[in-house]
């Protein structure tokens, strides 16, 4: 599934301009919902807890989940490839409009987003409470020789250590961009690894001195890993929250706003970071995780088939 969306969207991109049909004239013709995610373990989850969700309030799903990073995701979601994605208030708002300011606060960001996805036929619905930004972790044992406490400790030594992240860092404004603008922190090195689990592996065998993690990842809760508090404030309010387009409304009607919308008000920070635990350090199947936190939250009966 996942290959075929993507040659769908780079097929989308080719056609040429003249050709007067809309995105949403090409897309192809389903009573499904369509719920996709990026390529990293924690969207995955909460990609499939949304399908399994919208899958017992009766609306039928079709899964692209792992599909690809923003730079793919965001534009399959405009192009009308594909209905749900699991977002993150700060950066998709940054995403869609690069001139908003950075906002802490749920309710302002949420409105902000909602003014820049108008005209979009896409829409952001209630944020949970869970949330997950981009953190800088590094060795307990490069904490303690460097003294890091927090992010800002890192200043001095920067320009002495690597520093492992994904491919878009340099050009993320929360990420390199924003580190040197509100930290003034320039690193020695970049290397890139495609996934957080490859950045760790990286990190604890000395490879690269930091590493960008997720500051929900299991991993935190068990490595001998210590991460750096964001303590001027560089990343915005990142709740988790589901971009829907409108043609998932107009088939689903309101149970995709009700079930998406249950999900949100009971998803939080300590829960996510369990779930996370569960599949990716504990190895336990996602699918079974997904069903059985909606299970524990009451969305979905107990027995249930996933």
């Amino acid at each position: 599934m996942r290959s075929r969306v993507a040659a769908l969207l780079l097929l989308l991109v080719a056609l040429p301009s003249c050709s007067g049909s809309s995105p949403a004239q090409r897309r192809p013709a389903s009573d499904a919902v369509v719920v996709a995610s990026f390529d990293f373990p924690e969207s995955v989850l909460v990609g499939e807890i949304y399908a399994q969700a919208l899958e017992h309030a009766g609306v039928r799903v079709r899964r692209e989940l792992g599909l690809g990073p923003r730079e793919l995701v965001l534009p399959a979601l405009r192009a009308g490839l594909v209905d749900v994605v699991p977002e993150y208030l700060g950066t998709v708002l940054a995403t869609v409009d690069p001139t908003a300011p950075p906002a802490r606060d749920i309710s302002l960001a949420r409105a902000q987003l909602q003014a820049a996805l108008r005209g979009s036929r896409l829409q952001a619905l209630e944020p949970a409470a869970a949330q997950n930004a981009n953190g800088l972790a590094v060795t307990r044992a490069t904490a303690q020789r460097l003294g890091l406490r927090t992010t800002s400790d890192l200043r001095g030594s920067a320009a002495e250590l690597s520093i492992a992240g994904p491919a878009e860092c340099p050009r993320r404004p929360y990420c390199l961009p924003g580190l040197a603008q509100t930290y003034g922190i320039s690193f020695r090195s970049f290397v890139a690894y495609p996934s957080e689990s490859q950045r760790i592996t990286a990190l604890e065998q000395g490879l690269v001195d930091v590493a960008v993690v997720f500051t929900t990842d299991g991993v935190l809760a068990e490595r001998s890993l210590v991460l750096l508090p964001d303590d001027r404030r560089l990343q915005p309010s990142e709740q988790l929250v589901p971009v829907v387009s409108d043609r998932a409304l107009e088939v689903g009607g309101a149970r995709v706003l009700t079930a998406l919308d249950a999900v949100s008000a009971r998803l939080d920070s300590p829960g996510l970071t369990f779930l996370n635990w569960r599949v990716s350090v504990a190895g336990r199947d996602l699918r079974t995780e997904a069903r059985g936190w909606l299970q524990r939250h009451a969305l979905v009966a107990h027995g249930a088939p996933a």
